[in-house]
């Protein structure tokens, strides 16, 4: 049994796994993205190089909320894929603008939250999120 199920080609728990992976990568996405609510943290990160220039406050808030919006949806499993396209925009940024693109060595931590954006946007939430029981909501009423 175990041989059959590793070695097949076959999905195994699918949409769990989806939902248990969007959970936690919505967790720490949501966790990085409550430094917004750290004032002393927020003016450091308009110091950086990256930010110079009279926008520099704007987007560093922009980035951390759009970090905190996308954890939460994700993590809820709420307009799922929208949350998808602000984790893809937002972290894309930081690994080609703020990390200068350097994803194969020193940037991997953002760019793995881009590519399990990229996989939220395509699969899905998964098991266990608002925007299923949405759906079974409304596909009851229709019935």
């Amino acid at each position: 049994m175990i041989r059959r199920t590793l070695f097949s080609a076959e999905p195994m728990y699918q949409r769990q796994g989806v939902g248990i992976v969007r959970m936690i990568v919505g967790a720490l996405m949501a966790y990085h993205g409550q430094e917004v609510f750290n004032p002393a943290l927020m003016a450091e990160y308009t110091t950086w190089d990256t930010f110079a220039g009279p926008n520099a406050g704007l987007m560093v808030y922009a980035g951390k909320t759009s970090e905190l919006v996308a954890g939460l949806l994700l993590l809820l499993g709420l307009l799922t894929r929208i949350g998808a396209l602000l984790t893809i925009g937002t972290l894309s940024y930081i690994t080609f603008f703020v990390g200068s693109g350097r994803f194969w060595y020193e940037d991997q931590h953002p760019f793995m939250f881009v590519l399990f954006g990229v996989l939220f946007l395509f699969t899905g939430p998964g098991a266990w999120s608002l925007d299923g029981l949405i759906a079974s909501a409304k596909k009851n009423r229709a019935d």
